[in-house]
């Protein structure tokens, strides 16, 4: 099975070096490689050993991303059709359905539905919840400002305020692992606003 998940990564990991756009600070390989690891993580400490679940689990958080390949807004869809269409030889449609719904269900806000969704929103967004959340936030910004996502005069801080307060874990392994330090980094940037709450 891991030399199946070999064969399955290496081409698309590979694709992402070589093909994301180099604006892409925080949608990159590297966030990639870390969502997959954090997949894998989360999943044992849930209590999901078989070899097939982790299999897809892992597929959906190397695929999860690939549509920047091509597209900013609506990624995730794309993702989903570039999923389909290379592993249409590899996986059953019941398979990729479901590796489907764990891509869609990252989308913000998220919205998954089954544990392996919640196991993928959570490993998504692993970082708010980690020491490492401010060079990866400011990597984010980065991105936001090339992309036209947000204007260059807004208030960052602010805009992390309500996503934090919008966000929320959803695995008992999340949950008890990131929402402590999530909650100091959202304090953090209250302090730094002088924000009242609203």
């Amino acid at each position: 099975m891991s030399n199946l998940f070999t064969t399955i990564q290496q081409p698309i990991l590979l694709r992402l070096e070589r093909e994301l756009d180099p604006r892409l600070g925080y949608h990159n390989l590297l966030h990639t490689l870390d969502v997959m690891k954090q997949t894998e993580i989360i999943a044992k400490q849930e209590g999901i050993n078989d070899k097939h679940d982790l299999l897809l689990l892992k597929t959906a958080a190397a695929y999860h991303d690939t549509g920047f390949l091509s597209v900013y807004k609506g990624h995730e869809e794309k993702s989903c059709e570039i999923a389909t269409e290379d592993l249409k030889n590899v996986f059953g449609e019941n398979d990729i359905k479901k590796i489907c719904g764990m891509i869609r269900a990252t989308k913000i806000p998220q919205s998954p539905n089954t544990l392996f969704e919640q196991i993928i929103c959570d490993a998504d967004l692993d970082y708010l919840g980690r020491d490492d959340f401010e060079p990866i936030s400011r990597n984010l910004y980065d991105e936001f400002i090339s992309f036209k996502i947000i204007p260059e005069d807004v208030i960052w801080d602010h805009i992390q305020i309500r996503f934090f307060e919008s966000h929320q874990y959803f695995t008992k392994t999340a949950i008890e692992k990131r929402n402590k330090i999530k909650m100091k980094h959202l304090a953090i940037l209250k302090e730094r606003c002088n924000w009242k709450n609203e």
